[in-house]
């Protein structure tokens, strides 16, 4: 009874007390209760020392839970704390990373957008250039198909004339040799007449004749051939060669571009008041007024242009550079937008 009464004092001081002050306590009760009880039953005291080092551990057990609990909830702030720090860092990271990346991306598009701009100008650019050198092909091939066509028109011309003129030589052939089959009459006749012994006097009338026919003769033959002369010179000088533009030398265009100083004459004074631009095409003709000295281009080389023979000369009309023929003021070759 006594034993009973003394573990229950023990087990509420260890509730009461902490784990240390405990034990000495539950040790100190049992040890006067051995003292009074003397001799005491050895399996109780055993039974109730495993039961209140069961208590005991429970005890220390739970003091240690405690214990870590109390920690745990001291440590949760600072590790919440810690957490929120480092997931602000995080953030902000990602923040920047992102930023970072959508102004690369950003410069990028940008430069893409750029070059795909330079690319696109360049092709316009390539395709105005070709557009504009096919545009020119053209006008120089039909200004050429003009030209040729004036030039067959004038070879036509030619031809006929000079076939007119070898008929006219052909005819002045055939009257000269009527004439002298009639000088060879008129010379059998003179035979006749100085086996008669010269009567009438035949003599005197051959001499004079066969002068007449002498004078004639030489007047005719110089009439032709000095109109043959003129006509074969006409001829070759309006065969201006206009395959010019083929030649690179000449390119006047590419020299205008590099040099635009020299094509910039300033402003126009025609020879009549009141006067207006006309564009002039090939076969057309001008005035002698238009085709004067003040208009001449003195040196074709300068604007890379050719060389002129014969009744050919560059002159300036308007904005434009004109071949003319001083001889029949005729347009032979012409290049419009010209000067600036």
């Amino acid at each position: 009874m006594k034993g009973s009464a003394l573990s229950a004092l023990a087990f509420a001081l260890a509730l009461v007390a902490p784990p240390e002050e405990a034990h000495a306590a539950t040790g100190a009760v049992e040890a006067g209760a051995e003292f009074e009880s003397g001799q005491p039953d050895t399996r109780r005291e055993r039974r109730a020392n495993r039961r209140g080092e069961r208590r005991q551990t429970r005890q220390n057990n739970r003091g240690q839970r405690t214990q870590a609990r109390q920690e745990r909830r001291t440590e949760r702030p600072a590790a919440r704390q810690n957490n929120r720090a480092e997931r602000r860092e995080s953030r902000q990271d990602n923040r920047a990373e992102r930023r970072s990346s959508r102004q690369n991306a950003q410069s990028e598009r940008r430069n893409t957008r750029r070059t795909d701009e330079r690319t696109v100008e360049r092709r316009d650019a390539q395709r105005r250039n070709q557009q504009s050198s096919r545009n020119r092909e053209r006008v120089n091939n039909r200004a050429e198909r003009r030209g040729n066509r004036v030039e067959n028109r004038a070879d036509r011309r030619d031809n006929r004339a000079g076939n007119r003129a070898e008929r006219r030589g052909n005819r002045a052939a055939n009257r000269s040799d009527r004439r002298a089959n009639r000088g060879d009459r008129v010379n059998r006749r003179t035979d006749r007449a100085r086996r008669d012994g010269y009567r009438d006097g035949v003599r005197s009338e051959r001499r004079a004749d066969r002068r007449r026919d002498a004078r004639r003769g030489e007047r005719r033959g110089y009439r032709n051939g000095v109109r043959q002369a003129q006509r074969q010179a006409r001829r070759d000088h309006r065969r201006w060669n206009r395959t010019w533009r083929n030649n690179n030398r000449y390119n006047w265009y590419g020299h205008r571009y590099s040099n635009r100083s020299i094509f910039s004459l300033g402003r126009y004074y025609a020879p009549y008041r009141g006067h207006r631009y006309n564009r002039l095409r090939i076969g057309f003709r001008l005035d002698n007024l238009f085709f004067s000295s003040r208009y001449y281009i003195n040196d074709p080389w300068r604007y890379r242009l050719p060389q002129v023979y014969g009744p050919y000369r560059w002159v300036r009309y308007y904005d434009d550079v004109v071949l003319i023929d001083t001889y029949t003021g005729e347009v032979v070759d012409v290049i419009h937008d010209f000067f600036w």
